[in-house]
């Protein structure tokens, strides 16, 4: 039985796949009556099926006996296989009901190192009281790998910062948050409350790597002040620049930590304005499953509260 074209032009998955259910079927009655019975087809039409089959296969899958059939060694090699990818596709179907499942349904969700701390396990808890059951897959990064990750199909929505402008995402501002310029303890400006960034022109700076939100913010604000910042340290997380400020290696423009870090004096920045926008993006288009939705919903209406 040669192989047809139609077959050699396409992937076998795409040829065969609409009949391995039916194989097995046929397979584990030994019977192609019964076994069209239980699938709700014809047997004529079962029947031509599986012989098309093993002519696109090129191989006897079965020995006939009128309406009985038996396997012959390829079909039983074959069928070993089948089951094996329909369990699998069965698996999968469950795993992706289960995480739809309004009630305990899953979430993936990404977040800045950033707001790890208090906001990301605040908000969580608060959905949890109305939500119990919703399960969560959390991604802590900073905002262009969340990005690149949710176009990739792994997140469904993430928290970033600055709040991203791209054709194919929606994004929704939630809140803002100041910028404190973090200074050693020890510092000419640690005695002030008040300080314009402008006074900071001739510090070291530690900052996160290029990339970040974070970065790219202290960025336009060093330059909207009149001054490149000269860059000490480029790190990837907020709390280590406050560590490495309090051992004099520089300066940093943060926001607030969660907890009073010693050693560092944390001043109000006047001019100009140091703040970062926090939004939620999701890619435009796709549809949400229910927990997701839910989850949106909320975490939109803590516009204004985000940080609080």
């Amino acid at each position: 039985m040669p192989v047809t074209a139609d077959v050699e032009a396409e992937s076998w998955a795409a040829a065969l796949t609409p009949r391995l259910a039916q194989f097995a079927a046929v397979a584990r009655h030994e019977h192609v009556t019964r076994a069209a019975q239980e699938l709700g087809v014809p047997q004529s039409t079962l029947s031509r099926a599986m012989v098309r089959l093993e002519e696109d296969l090129g191989v006897a899958l079965f020995a006939r006996r009128g309406r009985t059939v038996a396997l012959t060694p390829a079909g039983r090699t074959f069928l070993r296989s089948v089951e094996r990818a329909l369990a699998e596709v069965d698996r999968a179907a469950e795993s992706v009901r289960a995480d739809a499942d309004p009630a305990a349904g899953r979430v993936s969700f990404g977040f800045l190192h950033t707001l790890g701390t208090e906001t990301v396990p605040g908000l969580i808890r608060t959905f949890r009281v109305d939500h119990p059951r919703v399960r969560f897959q959390l991604v802590q990064n900073y905002g262009e790998a969340m990005i690149e990750r949710m176009r990739a199909g792994g997140l469904d929505l993430c928290l970033t910062s600055p709040v991203p402008d791209a054709p194919d995402l929606v994004a929704r501002r939630l809140d803002e948050q100041r910028l404190r310029l973090v200074v050693p303890d020890d510092h000419r400006l640690a005695g002030r409350r008040r300080v314009r960034l402008a006074e900071a022109a001739s510090e070291l700076f530690v900052t996160l790597e290029p990339g970040y939100g974070l970065r790219r913010i202290t960025d336009a604000l060093c330059a909207e002040a009149g001054f490149t910042p000269r860059i000490a340290f480029e790190g990837e997380e907020a709390e280590t620049l406050r560590g490495l400020v309090a051992a004099g290696l520089g300066v940093a423009l943060l926001p607030p930590p969660a907890v009073p870090r010693p050693g560092v004096a944390e001043l109000t920045v006047t001019a100009p304005r140091a703040v970062r926008e926090i939004g939620v993006a999701w890619l435009d288009g796709h549809p949400d499953t229910p927990p997701v939705a839910a989850f949106k919903k909320f975490l939109l209406s803590r516009r204004g509260q985000l940080l609080t």
